[in-house]
């Protein structure tokens, strides 16, 4: 056909190819003749690409005027192959390019990561690798970036940094010995304090209020403190509130009381006056007595009222620092480790004492650190805290506001170094509690919220008072009753002398607490079993526990451990030649337990 004929058609597997029209790539007659000629006058413009051999193919064909259809087809399908061919160099490319790129990844050497210290100037980095330091260029890509001291930074092969990687989130911890005033710090790198580092704060950290014996955690380097820990000893020894325990709260022990206000309270509350006489505030004192009897009550006491009272007088805002330290609490088999957990009691005591806290180092179970020292062969931890201690106590010599408190079943085996004036000034012993004591203990358990027994108010005419009394001393009496149900002990001694002991003679405040604890409990059961909201605790109630309780208790030491009963008995060993249990029930013979 002529130009203007039918289109060729190119025919192939497929069916009709959509670029097979003649007149698409033919030259049309509207075209001008100017841009045809200037495309003809082009020619090559570069080296041959797939791109370049598809637009020379369709100018051959816009300049094509052969009347053989079969031409025009074999064009056609040549420009088919050549998108064909195209698309998979494409293809081919794509996939160079990204084995080239994993091949430049597995074949570069690893970034090395460093420690930013400082920006000396600008796009210049102090950076640390290690143990070795650089000045290091900066990428211009990352140089607007502000670096804080202690971030990691990646560095390249050339030790240009390339980028920021952030604060570590690992690293050793380790504790402050001291901070300079440039804000650097010194970290001892061992338990004793013996090896230290001097190292930076990172940014964060730089306005953080710091103290000494703090633990930080370092960068892996070993360069920057990155963040700040509390002293976690210290923490899990400090109360951070003490229970409003009155002194009327506590029954019996009126003496040790009067002791305590006068020798730590006094002082306290009148400093102009015992400075007068040149008289010098004692700095310790010691409770003992028999377990259960009120010691570590006594001194929670004694903090919350002396605080109170303190600051009533001084018209400051005084708050109590109470340090509860159980004394095998801080016993540590790794050497040295006791010793300086000592260091750093006295040591936040002081420092709690200059920020205007008043500060109590309540001690319990002082014997169990404080033991009398030995010489043996052997090494015994009370030959190295006892020398501690007693050092830690005189440095408190010029604080007003700190005071230590130490209980003790058996302070016959407290130190006599320990024991001495000037450390531990004043000895309270408290006792068991007499008959008007137990009476005031069980009032104070025994308060008038507790629900009583509707027929113990009734007989009372009504008057809940006077049925609580009534039960109070019904308890009392039926505690200190001297009869056969209730003596345990015989003890032969050494005057040829005998003494029975009762049941009395074992009465504490834990033991009053607990009796009024199960009378409480059989009340419950009583009201669940009668479905009843008007049960109360009734005498009873009271009688039952008082059994339950010294039957509980019916034990009595083996003889190789009879002397540590006899000290809390208030007997001195030497003076017992033999210790016989009362038999329960005479005529059948049988063994009766001893109720300790």
């Amino acid at each position: 056909m002529g130009r203007n004929g039918p289109a060729a058609v190119l025919v192939t597997s497929e069916g009709v190819h959509p670029l097979a029209k003649q007149d698409r790539y033919r030259g049309r007659d509207d075209e001008p003749r100017g841009e045809r000629t200037r495309l003809d006058a082009e020619g090559p413009r570069g080296p041959e690409t797939s791109f370049r051999a598809l637009t020379l193919l369709d100018r051959i064909l816009q300049m094509s005027h052969s009347e053989d259809p079969r031409m025009v087809q074999y064009l056609l399908l040549l420009r088919h192959q050549l998108e064909t061919d195209e698309q998979q160099f494409a293809e081919a490319q794509k996939l160079i390019q990204e084995y080239e790129e994993a091949y430049e990844k597995l074949t570069s050497p690893a970034n090395r990561i460093g420690t930013f210290l400082d920006a000396p100037d600008e796009g210049i980095a102090h950076i640390a690798l290690g143990d070795t330091e650089f000045y290091s260029n900066i990428d211009p890509k990352i140089a607007d970036q502000e670096f804080k001291v202690g971030t990691r930074v990646k560095v390249n092969e050339a030790y240009a940094v390339v980028g920021d990687l952030g604060y570590p989130t690992g690293g050793p911890i380790v504790k402050v010995g001291e901070i300079f005033a440039d804000g650097r710090l010194r970290v001892s790198m061992d338990a004793q304090g013996l090896s230290g580092r001097i190292v930076l704060r990172c940014t964060d950290l730089s306005e953080v209020p710091l103290k000494v014996g703090d633990e930080v955690r370092m960068e892996p380097n070993f360069r920057v403190a990155l963040e700040q820990f509390a002293q976690r000893e210290v923490r899990d020894y400090y109360l951070e509130e003490v229970p409003e325990i009155p002194w009327e709260k506590i029954g019996g022990q009126e003496a040790a009381i009067a002791v305590i206000r006068d020798t730590i309270e006094m002082p306290l509350l009148y400093p102009e006056l015992y400075a007068r006489f040149e008289k010098k505030p004692l700095k310790g004192i010691l409770l003992f007595g028999p377990p259960g009897c009120g010691k570590t009550l006594i001194g929670k006491a004694t903090a919350y009222n002396l605080t109170r009272e303190y600051a009533a007088r001084t018209k400051k805002d005084v708050k109590e620092y109470f340090m509860y330290i159980n004394g095998p609490k801080i016993l540590n088999m790794w050497l040295g480790e006791s010793e300086r957990m000592v260091r750093e009691i006295f040591a936040q005591a002081r420092e709690k004492a200059r920020d205007g806290y008043l500060v109590f180092i309540f001690i319990d179970e002082a014997e169990a650190i404080l033991r009398t020292r030995s010489s043996g062969r052997f090494l015994n931890i009370s030959n190295t805290v006892v020398p501690q201690f007693s050092a830690e106590m005189d440095g408190l010599v010029s604080l007003e506001n700190v005071v230590v408190m130490l209980t003790s079943n058996r302070p016959d085996y407290i130190d006599p170094a320990i024991l001495r004036p000037e450390r531990i000034d004043r000895k309270v012993k408290v006792v068991r509690p007499d008959r008007r004591a137990t009476r005031d203990i069980f009032a104070i358990y025994l308060h008038p919220k507790i629900p009583l027994d509707s027929a113990a108010v009734a007989a009372q005419g009504g008057d809940r008072e006077a049925a609580r009394n009534a039960l109070i001393e019904d308890a009392t009496a039926y505690l200190f009753r001297k009869n056969e149900d209730t003596e345990f002990l015989e003890v032969f001694l050494r005057n040829g002398g005998t003494e029975r002991l009762y049941w009395k003679d074992l009465a504490s405040g834990a033991l009053i607490m607990s009796v009024v604890e199960r009378a409480k409990d059989f009340a419950i059961k009583r009201s669940i079993e009668k479905q009843s909201q008007q049960e109360g605790v009734s005498a009873d109630d009271m009688h039952r526990a008082i059994r339950v309780e010294y039957k509980e208790n019916e034990i009595f030491p083996k003889t190789d451990t009879q002397e540590d009963w006899l000290k809390l008995l208030d007997y001195e060993p030497e003076n017992v030649v033999n210790l016989k249990p009362i038999r329960a029930n005479r005529s059948t013979g049988g063994p009766r337990r001893t109720i300790i």
